[in-house]
């Protein structure tokens, strides 16, 4: 068995939104500081180099997911930004990872999108 490393890069954003269908206090405008991760996997380390040792250096998963952050997330109405009619957790959990995978992050794996302490989801093909 080959061996494999998992990963992760947490980020953080401010935003509001809603969700139309929901039969709840949900329907209504609001927002939440929402907490994400991006999963990045894979079965070997680089060998030399700066990032000898590694998997894939944090700053480079992170500039990755920033410019999804400043452009479409943070601050914005996701109902808006995204084009997602309902951004639940887990349409916007599937639509950071299309954008990563868009974007060309190499080993991506998963995201996870967590919208309160309690509450989350994660997304992996």
């Amino acid at each position: 068995m080959q061996p494999e490393w998992s990963i992760y890069k947490e980020f953080y954003f401010e935003a509001a939104h809603k969700l139309p269908h929901h039969e709840g206090k949900c329907s209504r405008l609001h927002g939440h500081s929402w907490l994400g991760r991006v999963y990045v996997k894979g079965h070997t380390l680089q060998p030399d180099g700066s990032e000898q040792g590694m998997l894939m250096d944090f700053g480079k998963i992170q500039s990755y997911i920033h410019p999804i952050i400043e452009n479409y997330l943070d601050h914005y109405y996701l109902n808006e930004t995204t084009g997602l009619e309902s951004p639940t957790s887990e349409e916007l959990a599937r639509w950071i990872y299309e954008k990563l995978e868009l974007a060309g992050l190499p080993g991506l794996d998963a995201v996870e999108i967590r919208e309160t302490c309690t509450s989350g989801c994660i997304y992996r093909t």
